[in-house]
């Protein structure tokens, strides 16, 4: 009898593990279906603009009740500090170095620069294998909502894998802005005063519930537009900021390059965009457990690139990202360091937090890796699997690189940055300036040790250029008609 009772709590293990025969477990309960997957792409949030991250201006209750029950990551980062190389780096589990496509499409091209932009691509390649595709190939129902902003018409979602598409086109920002109508070829206008994230959270609801009754696993990809400008406020969260008192005190701006950088949130418009969304996640969450689909849904909560704190002196930025330095555009943290949480029913431990890097990349790869997917040798992914960190071991990499030989509206000027355990090096293409920081002592890159730091600087600088130039990046050139 013990012999049998130890084979039977032996074989319920492998059963337990056998996420590469596509199981899924919560607890006590097994299921037999392939989970689904639920990715949630929030545009243009900033790492502490959650109250589980730090905000104490913002209401995100939902999302503040999903970290409880999930595994959050304190050091991810987006691929890019804009939108559309982060997307395109989700999509493929490369470097966006590598698909072409380092800045936001189609970017700007200002004549009068120091130094000329590099010729980025326009699209998505058709070549490339996306991971829509990667789950279509498994068996999956595959759904795409909201921004894509990775190609016109004959690149859109539903080029690229996915079976629905709605409100997916060409345009970074919303056409018509946040209210019906929408001005957008991909989606059908609303009834009047209704509000661009709600609807496209309904139509993942209608979604998610049609799925209910079809014996194939869903991807859902819900890409909100929010909180992108222009900034528009939700009418439905926007009279409790009202009420609300500012935070900070007098200087609200430190500058930064040829800009300035908001110090403290302060804005209500941006804060009751923030809570709606907050509150579309939560009807989301809530589906899924009234369903059933819950204990069979991996979920993945992050943003394309960090917050649009800082921009022109003439422009007000409607973020802050503090105590990070710069935002959007920038290299330093402030540009890509965001939110992200990861809800794996029986991998992520409910609650827990991780220090461990992880970047936009990292998604493809893991979902293969947790779900067993079969990618049929289609793939070569620049990104690694996080599951090490489920049993709170490292991942077995180098380091990160970020690559951005653009000029950019918020002022930041082309440059690239790498980091490797605690070091950060920020290389900046015009003025040829080299900066080291120690992010474990100082998050907010206020001291530069380059100078004192010497040797680690220098074999930060050469590891960089060796991976950009191994990716066969595009570096920007002298502009010899430029004038002071």
């Amino acid at each position: 009898m013990k012999n049998k009772a130890l084979l039977f709590s032996f074989g319920l293990l492998l059963l337990i593990n056998n996420w590469g025969c596509q199981r899924s477990v919560s607890n006590s309960k097994l299921t037999s279906q392939p989970p689904n997957v639920l990715l949630i792409l929030v545009d243009d949030l900033g790492w502490n603009d959650l109250a589980c991250y730090g905000s104490s201006f913002y209401d995100t209750p939902k999302l503040d009740a999903f970290a409880k029950e999930s595994l959050r990551f304190t050091n991810a980062y987006s691929a890019s500090p804009v939108c559309s190389p982060t997307r395109a780096a989700i999509m493929t589990g490369k470097n966006p170095v590598r698909t072409g496509i380092t800045d936001w499409l189609k970017g700007q091209n200002p004549p009068n620069n120091k130094l000329l932009n590099i010729q980025d691509r326009n699209e998505l390649a058709l070549e490339e294998y996306t991971l829509a595709e990667a789950f279509k190939d498994n068996g999956y129902n595959t759904f795409f909502a909201g921004k894509w902003h990775l190609g016109e018409e004959g690149y859109y979602p539903e080029d690229q894998g996915f079976d629905i598409n709605i409100g997916g086109h060409h345009k970074g920002s919303p056409p018509g802005g946040y209210y019906s109508p929408y001005k957008n070829p991909k989606l059908k206008d609303g009834p009047e005063g209704e509000y661009l994230p709600d609807r496209l959270t309904q139509e993942t609801l209608s979604f998610m519930e049609a799925q209910g009754k079809q014996p194939k696993p869903f991807f859902a990809m819900l890409s909100f537009y929010t909180v992108h400008t222009p900034i528009q406020a939700s009418t439905a969260h926007i009279e409790s900021y009202t009420r609300k008192m500012p935070a900070g005190k007098a200087p609200l701006h430190a500058p930064e390059g040829d800009g300035h950088t908001l110090l403290y949130q302060t804005r209500g418009d941006y804060g009751s965009m923030v809570t709606a969304m907050d509150d579309n996640v939560g009807k989301l969450i809530d589906q899924l457990k009234a369903s059933g689909q819950w204990d069979n849904t991996v979920i993945i909560f992050t943003s394309d690139n960090g917050g649009l704190s800082t921009l022109g002196k003439k422009r007000k930025p409607p973020t802050s990202v503090r105590p990070l330095r710069a935002g959007k555009g920038w290299c330093y943290e402030g540009g890509i360091r965001v939110p992200m949480m990861v809800h794996i029913p029986g991998q992520t431990k409910a609650g827990s937090t991780s220090d461990e890097p992880v970047i936009s990349h990292d998604i493809f790869p893991s979902l293969v890796d947790i779900l067993g997917l079969d990618v049929k040798g289609k793939t070569n992914f620049d990104g690694h699997s996080i599951r090490p960190v489920f049993a709170e071991k490292k991942i077995a990499r180098d380091a990160l690189v970020w690559h951005y030989p653009h000029y950019h509206g918020s002022t930041w000027k082309p440059g690239a940055a790498i980091r490797q355990g605690k070091w950060k090096l920020v290389k900046h293409f015009e003025t040829e300036i080299t900066e080291l920081y120690d992010l474990s002592t100082d998050i907010g890159e206020q001291q530069d040790l380059s100078a004192t730091e010497t040797s680690k600087k220098q074999a930060l600088e050469q590891l960089l250029m060796e991976k950009l130039i191994k990716m066969e990046a595009q570096f920007p050139t002298v502009n010899s008609n430029y004038k002071e």
